[in-house]
């Protein structure tokens, strides 16, 4: 059985600098029918005005990973981390026993817009770390390629967790199969376009979860974008 979040049916905060779209409960938007869905806790599509962001402030015991769609971020850790992520690029941090960080929009003349992901760590106390890489999307053409894993397998950034978060790009009329083992659960994100998920066709901004399939299977209706995490 598939469920599916439509993208209107998501929460929503609005303030002067951010409009930011919630999958599941987040800050003021709160539905206790959507806390999250497994170890995925947070996916919050954020668009960010030129020059403003999110002042410094804590986080402790999750994995967090931004992914830039438009524009870039300016990043700053207690770690020292000073950098900029840019669209295309995907950053984790692993809050652990605890880290303090702002992102602002590194331009003062171009919104932002990014993915910001929250996962649940395998276990508390972690060391803090943090860690970003590109993945071009001619990599990811076609199939879905592993961007952030418990192995770091192929390339991928590591996480602290038994998920794994796959990014996808379709052509209109492509098709991909993705197997699940026995136990596995997924939730698939549309990020553009418009996609076939077993037979069901979600647009951008929707969410569609499963817990009993073996198989997933993919087929881009027009040229789309998708993220897809595989989780125990």
């Amino acid at each position: 059985m598939m469920n599916v979040l439509r993208s209107a049916d998501r929460g929503r905060t609005r303030l002067g600098w951010l409009d930011s779209f919630h999958t599941f409960a987040f800050g003021g938007y709160h539905d206790p029918e959507r806390m999250g869905f497994r170890d995925l806790r947070v996916i919050n599509e954020d668009r960010v005005a030129p020059g403003e962001g999110f002042g410094n402030h804590p986080h402790r015991d999750m994995e967090i990973i931004s992914y830039v769609l438009e524009g870039s971020l300016s990043h700053r850790d207690s770690l020292g981390t000073g950098s900029e992520i840019r669209a295309g690029e995907f950053q984790v941090m692993s809050a652990g026993t605890g880290i303090t960080h702002s992102e602002f929009n590194a331009s003062t003349i171009a919104p932002a817009h990014f993915l910001q992901i929250w996962i649940l760590p395998g276990s508390k106390g972690l060391t803090p770390r943090y860690d970003q890489r590109a993945f071009p999307e001619n990599t990811r053409r076609g199939r879905l390629a592993p961007v952030a894993t418990p192995d770091g397998r192929d390339g991928s950034l590591k996480i602290f967790q038994d998920a794994s978060l796959y990014a996808g790009s379709f052509a209109a009329g492509e098709k991909l199969a993705h197997a699940l083992a026995p136990g596995r659960h997924a939730w698939l994100q549309v990020v553009r376009g418009s996609v076939l998920l077993n037979g069901s066709a979600l647009e951008q901004g929707d969410g569609a979860s499963t817990s009993d399939a073996t198989s997933l299977a993919l087929e881009g209706r027009e040229d789309s974008e998708v993220l897809l995490f595989d989780l125990k």
